[in-house]
C-alpha cells in the first residue's frame, strides 16, 4: 500500500494523488480526473477570472466560446465511464490490471489497487496526446475572410493530431508522458512540436499552410476536407517542412495508393530522403541510410456505413506498436481515434472552439493542447471513409510492420482475408501498373474502382475520397 501512495504522490513519474497538495505546488494548479497538473519551470497557470482587470472581456470571450462549442459539437463536457474489468488499448499499449508488464512492480498491491493504478496510467497516457481543435481570432487565411476554422476545419485538425502524434513518437518516444519529471530536452521538444502546428503562416503545419497546400487539390478555406485529401495534404506539408526547421528532415510521409502499401516505394522514399538530409544531425547517432516514415493509408470500409466485418480489424490496429491511430469519425464530424475498449473507440475531438494561442513567447501556455477527458464512440457509428496512420522509425521497424500486417490481416480465414482493409505488396506502384497492362488476368485479392458523381469510372491513383468495393 505504501508503494501505491508513493506512486499517487507523483514521485518517480507515478500517478499523482488529487487529494495531496504539496507546499511547492501552486494553489492554482488544477486537478483534473485525478491528475495534478503541475506547471513546467517558468510557466504559470492562468489566474482566476475574478482577479483579472479585463474580466469583462474574458466573460464575453467565454460566452462566444460556449456558443461555438454548442454549435460545433461540444454541448456539455460529459465524463465518459471506462470499465476497470475490460482492457483498454491505446496505440499499442494495453491498460489492464492483469497486464503483468505494467503491474509487475506492484505485486504486493490488492487487485482493487491494481485496477486504480492501471486506470490512472491510461489517463496519464491519453492526456499526453497533443489535442488540436478549432481556433478563432487567428490571422486571416490568405484569399479568404476566415479568422476561424469553426464548422469546416475538423478533418484538418484531426490530420494535424495524427501527424503530431507521429512527431511525438519520433522525437520523444512512445513512453513519454507530459506528467512527472521531464528533462530540458523533453520540455523543449514538447513545445517545439506544438509550435509547428501554431496558427500562423510561419508554422510548417499550421492551418494556414495546410489550406494553401489544399488549393492544389481544388480545396479552399471553408470547404470540407475528406480523410484522403488530408493524407495527401499532410504529405505535401512534410515534404516542405525542412525549410521551416532542419529537424523535420528526419521524418517523411508516405501515402498508400489504392489501399496498397508498396514496399519498394517506401524504401525508395526513406533512403532518398535520408540522403538529402545527411547533413542533419541524428538524435541517436545512427548512420543507417533510412529516414523515419509516417505511413498514411486512405481506405473506405463499406458503403453508406461501416461494414461489420472490419470492426475486429479496426480494433486490431490499436494493438499494434506502430499504430498512430485513425482519422475519420462520424459523417461530417471528424474525430481522431487512438484506441478502444470493448466495442467503443476512444478518440480526441477537434470540435471545441478555443482562442488562438500566441506562440511567440518561449513559455506560451500548453494546457489547451491537451485533453483531460477521454471520450468513446460506438465503433458501429464510425464513418467508413478514413485514413489509418503508422510510424516506423527504422528499416527493421518497417519490415516488422509489413510482417505484422500480413499475418494479422491477410492470413486470417473468412471475409477479413478476402477483403482486407489494405494490403502490403512487393515492388512499386509503377511496376504493378505496368504488369497490369501487360497481363490480362483477374486480381487475386481486391479490386477497387473509383466513381465520380455520375457513376463514371475515374482513373486510379491520386487523392480520391470514394471507393466502391466489389
Amino acid at each position: 500500500m505504501d508503494k501505491l501512495r508513493e506512486l499517487r504522490a507523483g514521485g518517480g513519474g507515478g500517478v499523482p494523488d488529487a487529494r495531496r497538495r504539496e507546499t511547492s505546488q501552486p494553489l492554482s494548479s488544477p486537478v483534473r480526473n485525478g491528475l495534478v497538473m503541475r506547471p513546467l519551470e517558468g510557466e504559470a497557470f492562468p489566474p482566476d477570472m475574478s482577479d483579472s482587470a479585463d474580466s469583462g472581456e474574458k466573460v464575453k470571450t467565454k460566452l462566444m466560446s460556449m456558443w461555438n462549442n454548442v454549435r460545433y459539437g461540444w454541448t456539455i463536457k460529459v465524463k465518459t465511464n471506462f470499465s476497470y474489468d475490460l482492457p483498454i488499448w491505446l496505440q499499442g499499449v494495453c491498460y489492464h490490471r492483469r497486464n503483468e508488464e505494467l503491474t509487475k512492480q506492484l505485486e504486493p498491491l490488492t487487485d482493487a489497487d491494481r485496477r486504480l493504478y492501471t486506470m490512472e496510467l491510461f489517463k496519464r497516457d491519453f492526456a499526453s496526446k497533443i489535442w488540436l481543435t478549432y481556433r478563432r481570432e487567428f490571422p486571416q487565411l490568405a484569399g479568404s475572410m476566415f479568422t476561424t476554422d469553426c464548422g469546416w476545419g475538423c478533418m484538418l485538425r484531426s490530420g494535424q493530431m495524427l501527424l503530431a502524434g507521429g512527431l511525438v513518437m519520433h522525437f520523444l518516444g512512445r513512453d513519454w508522458r507530459w506528467f512527472g519529471n521531464q528533462t530540458r530536452e523533453q520540455e523543449a521538444f514538447h513545445r517545439e512540436i506544438i509550435g509547428w502546428f501554431g496558427d500562423s503562416e510561419s508554422s510548417p503545419f499550421s492551418l494556414h499552410r495546410l489550406v494553401q497546400i489544399g488549393q492544389n487539390l481544388g480545396k479552399r478555406a471553408g470547404d470540407w476536407y475528406g480523410p484522403s485529401s488530408v493524407a495527401h495534404i499532410m504529405k505535401d506539408g512534410m515534404d516542405g517542412a525542412p525549410e521551416f526547421h532542419p529537424l523535420l528532415s528526419q521524418v517523411c510521409v508516405y501515402v498508400a495508393q489504392d489501399c496498397t502499401v508498396y514496399k519498394q516505394d517506401v524504401v525508395s522514399l526513406c533512403t532518398k530522403r535520408r540522403r538529402l538530409s545527411s547533413n542533419t544531425a541524428d538524435r541517436e547517432g545512427s548512420l543507417e541510410n533510412w529516414c523515419s516514415v509516417i505511413i498514411l493509408i486512405p481506405v473506405r470500409l463499406g458503403g453508406e456505413s461501416l461494414n461489420p466485418i472490419y470492426e475486429p480489424c479496426i480494433k486490431g490496429l490499436f494493438t499494434m506498436d506502430h499504430c498512430l491511430g485513425v482519422i475519420g469519425g462520424r459523417p461530417k464530424h471528424s474525430l481522431y481515434f487512438v484506441g478502444f475498449q470493448d466495442d467503443k473507440l476512444i478518440h480526441l475531438d477537434p470540435h471545441f472552439c478555443q482562442e488562438v494561442v500566441d506562440m511567440t513567447p518561449r513559455d506560451f501556455p500548453l494546457e489547451s493542447f491537451h485533453c483531460m477527458n477521454p471520450r468513446k464512440m460506438s465503433i458501429a457509428r464510425m464513418d467508413p471513409s478514413c485514413t489509418i496512420g503508422f510510424y516506423c522509425r527504422t528499416r527493421e521497424d518497417f519490415n516488422k510492420f509489413c510482417t505484422t500486417v500480413t499475418e494479422e490481416m491477410l492470413r486470417q480465414p473468412g471475409p477479413k482475408a478476402d477483403y482486407p482493409m489494405f494490403i502490403v505488396s512487393d515492388g512499386s506502384a509503377e511496376d504493378c501498373k505496368l504488369e497490369g497492362t501487360m497481363q490480362n488476368q483477374p486480381e487475386r485479392i481486391l479490386r477497387v474502382q473509383h466513381l465520380d458523381r455520375e457513376g463514371q469510372l475515374r482513373p486510379l491513383g491520386g487523392p480520391q475520397e470514394d471507393f466502391v468495393f466489389l
